[in-house]
């Protein structure tokens, strides 16, 4: 199908605009730019649990998956601060996310997890480490450039 060639494209550029969000979260909340943390213009409390370390994760993770470099356990450990902070912070408040405020949170928990299950795409460092090392076994997760996903 002509579809089928835009997976890894796709793919990557959902990757890329994900990780460009949270890394910006994680900047806002660590340094108190970009309207700081919650919109407060603060910085978080260097240290402080789960805020600091939030943030952090975060500011690295989301780097690491913008640029599509260790993409997968970046995306896990994302994804599962997002499940965290949904259940931990949230979902005490109300069970369903529209209620709860975590809306955000179960989003980039579930897209964290999607690019986690389906690799980084075709755009990004780990497949062209893989493309260099030869064997291109992952780099381009389920959607390969040639041939059938």
């Amino acid at each position: 199908m002509a579809f089928d060639r835009l997976r890894g494209p796709v793919l990557s550029l959902f990757r890329m605009v994900t990780g460009l969000l949270f890394l910006l979260h994680g900047t806002a909340s660590l340094f108190g730019v970009l309207g700081g943390n919650r919109g407060t213009g603060l910085a978080v409390e260097l240290g402080t649990w789960p805020s600091w370390w939030a943030a952090l994760i975060q500011l690295v993770c989301g780097t690491l998956v913008l640029a599509g470099l260790a993409t997968r356990v970046s995306a896990v450990v994302a994804s599962g601060s997002m499940a965290y902070a949904y259940f931990v912070v949230h979902q005490p408040e109300g069970l369903l996310p529209l209620n709860n405020g975590g809306e955000l949170s179960a989003m980039y928990c579930w897209a964290f997890l999607l690019i986690a299950a389906l690799g980084p795409g075709t755009w990004a460092l780990d497949t062209l480490l893989d493309r260099l090392r030869g064997s291109g076994a992952h780099g381009s997760g389920a959607f390969p450039e040639h041939g059938t996903a």
